[in-house]
């Protein structure tokens, strides 16, 4: 049974483990792998550190162990940047469950709406915790000399 908890600096390794391989593994199965590699390349460690140190609201799903499975995080805003879970972990509601304690926390502070840009495979589960689907977004990630093609879905839920 997953335990959701606030980041904390030592989680920071293991949720850009996690990330890497959802996007490495998970999304597979709606991206093309040109579309992961160019996806995958865009995300660095770091960013684990800077929304830390910019105050976002990082929410954690941790095991008996409390070894981190899925994270979101919530900047500045009411903008859902990250909702990631780690292979082996998804289908379990840990997700779902991560968005409902977002909420809870967003609501807290008055956050009068959620946004997020969400993948293919993460837009039902969104939709299913009260986001709205606005509208596909196409563009580009440039990858290796490249532009590689991709989409996500802009969503939001309104908290008032």
């Amino acid at each position: 049974m997953a335990v959701i908890r606030p980041y904390l600096p030592q989680d920071a390794g293991a949720i850009a483990d996690l990330t890497l391989a959802a996007i490495r593994t998970t999304a597979l199965k709606a991206y093309s792998p040109e579309q992961v590699a160019a996806w995958a390349a865009r995300f660095s460690p770091q960013r684990v550190l800077d929304w830390a140190a910019r105050g976002d609201t990082i929410l954690v799903a941790v095991d008996a162990n409390d070894a981190p499975l899925a994270y979101t995080v919530l900047a500045e805003g009411g903008i859902v940047e990250m909702l990631y879970c780690h292979p082996a972990h998804t289908g379990k509601g840990l997700a779902g469950a991560l968005l409902a304690a977002l909420e809870t926390q967003a609501r807290a502070t008055r956050v009068p709406r959620l946004t997020t840009e969400a993948s293919e495979l993460a837009w039902p589960v969104f939709a299913k915790a009260g986001f709205e689907r606005l509208h596909r977004r196409d563009f580009a990630i440039r990858h290796q000399g490249r532009a590689v093609a991709i989409h996500n879905y802009a969503m939001a839920k309104w908290l008032g």
